[in-house]
């Protein structure tokens, strides 16, 4: 007997539903065809178990099984479950008659009963899209693909649930979340807050400024001055997500199977590689293509800690995406895109002892030695970067004081303030929603200067040896500083506060 089944394979953040052709015919084998990887074709030890335990059996006949489309690679242990019940119906030992309407994955274990999957999110997508009537799969990922409304999703624990559910001896109960309450439970319990931070106004405006136009933004100072401890706290003042950046990122969290219990995200990611990350963990890739850290962080924040450790190819490759705002992957037979709109925030020491010409320094650096350690991160990356700033030590009597500093609540009003008028302005652009997005077209409408502003903002390019790219970082910031002082003009003071954040570019900044 011929029957027909539904799984699905993912490809870079989408699903491309498979159908499994399971043929049940006169004679022995087992013979699994459609270009499928090494853990599927090892499924036919777990199924015969798991079939034996639940007083099923796998029949003692020809067993061909078609995944088609046959020139698509399948990987991944999650076509168990959908292959286990083609089998049973095949050899009449469930009915078929509705095995067609649903999409089934699952990763079985000897004893019958569910593992986890990846990608649950676009799989529930792709079946509402193509009109399956509903979903079973574990119960561990049944709340994330319920985030998915018009489709009815069905966790289960065992395989045994299954077969019950087809044979009409027993109903499955139906996973429903209540998708925007959940998104808004998830936004608050920050774990960090500017309420901790004590001193260093300067830098807290400066990250102040990089929220609300999302901007990239550079921390250069001594150790222990301040600059892993206001990096962490970023995420706090970002204004929170909407409900269709929050499908996005959970859409890459699920790929890569780090969602599971908990639906919905509602937080910003926040991503802190370690310096001897590969190129390929950082942008994404290999064999089987997977995203990267820098897609992690898609709609978040990605800190890089001593980024003068990194290894330079690693810092190089992340160039071409921190400008497209996506990385493209390719591979002979085929091609991903994965989305990666970050905010990236670096922090560094101005010299490999980490302490910058501080004659009560206990080590320190000669000015050819700073040169060389500085030169570890290439011009093209800095020009990317639209704020650097100086982190200095906080003083004694600032870090005694109780006078509670300026929370995370009170600054995230203002930045989200900003955002609103920035989400305003650009409602035309498809691809456009804060100033740091904005390309040359829009810089030349939205950053129109007076006289003196572009007078002044002349004499820095000259002065400073600025390229054209750090102009325009520069209208960009100022724009922003502008959108917090709720101003449509950008005024000089607005011009000369963004070329103070470029400090890296200064001659002489090794003084």
């Amino acid at each position: 007997m011929l029957v027909k089944i539904y799984g699905s394979a993912v490809f870079g953040v989408e699903a491309t539903t498979i159908t499994v052709e399971v043929n049940i015919d006169k004679g022995i084998g087992y013979h699994l065809v459609g270009l499928p990887d090494n853990a599927i074709k090892e499924s036919s030890y777990r199924i015969s178990a798991a079939l034996n335990n639940n007083n099923y059996k796998l029949p003692g006949k020809k067993i061909t099984i078609n995944m088609a489309p046959a020139d698509l690679r399948k990987e991944g242990s999650a076509y168990d479950l959908t292959l286990a019940i083609g089998i049973l119906a095949a050899s009449n030992q469930i009915k078929a008659d509705k095995i067609d309407e649903y999409l089934i994955m699952g990763e079985l274990s000897l004893d019958g009963s569910l593992q986890p999957i990846k990608g649950a999110l676009p799989i529930a997508i792709k079946a509402r899209e193509e009109g399956f009537k509903g979903f079973i799969l574990p119960k561990q990922n049944a709340k994330e693909a319920a985030i998915v409304d018009k489709l009815d999703v069905y966790g289960v624990d065992n395989i045994t649930e299954v077969t019950q559910f087809f044979d009409g001896k027993k109903s499955l109960e139906k996973t429903t979340i209540d998708t925007r309450k959940e998104f808004y439970n998830n936004l608050e319990n920050l774990e960090f807050d500017f309420t901790d931070v004590k001193g260093q106004e300067s830098v807290k405006r400066s990250m102040e400024i990089a929220a609300a136009g999302g901007h990239n933004i550079i921390l250069i100072g001594p150790p222990g001055s301040g600059k892993t401890m206001l990096s962490k706290r970023l995420p706090s003042i970002l204004p929170p997500m909407t409900l269709q950046e929050a499908l996005e990122t959970t859409k890459i969290h699920s790929v890569v199977g780090k969602i599971k219990e908990t639906g919905l995200m509602g937080q910003r990611p926040f991503r802190s590689p370690h310096h001897t990350i590969s190129d390929v963990a950082l942008v994404g890739g290999g064999q089987y293509p997977q995203p990267g850290e820098i897609s992690l962080a898609h709609n978040g924040v990605l800190f890089l800690d001593e980024l003068p450790e990194f290894k330079r190819t690693v810092l190089e490759v992340m160039r071409q995406p921190l400008e497209d705002r996506e990385v493209t992957i390719s591979r002979a037979k085929f091609t991903v895109t994965y989305p990666s709109s970050f905010m990236l925030v670096a922090s560094m020491n101005p010299s490999p002892s980490g302490y910058f010409n501080d004659p009560d320094a206990p080590v320190t650096s000669s000015p050819a030695e700073m040169q060389r350690y500085l030169s570890k991160i290439s011009g093209p990356l800095l020009d990317r970067i639209d704020i650097h700033i100086e982190v200095n030590p906080v003083p004694f009597d600032k870090l005694s004081e109780d006078r509670p500093s300026e929370s995370s609540s009170v600054i995230r009003k203002r930045v989200t303030k900003a955002r609103e008028t920035q989400s305003e302005r650009f409602s035309n652009y498809k691809n456009i929603h804060y100033n740091a997005q904005m390309n040359v077209k829009q810089i030349k409408k939205y950053c129109k200067l007076s006289v003196e502003s572009n007078l002044l903002l002349k004499n820095a390019m000259e002065r400073l040896n600025l390229s054209a790219r750090a102009y325009d970082r520069i209208l960009k910031v100022s724009r922003t500083i502008a959108d917090l002082e709720g101003v449509s003009e950008i005024s000089t003071s607005h011009i000369s506060e963004a070329i103070q954040y470029r400090s890296l570019d200064r001659e002489g900044w090794l003084g």
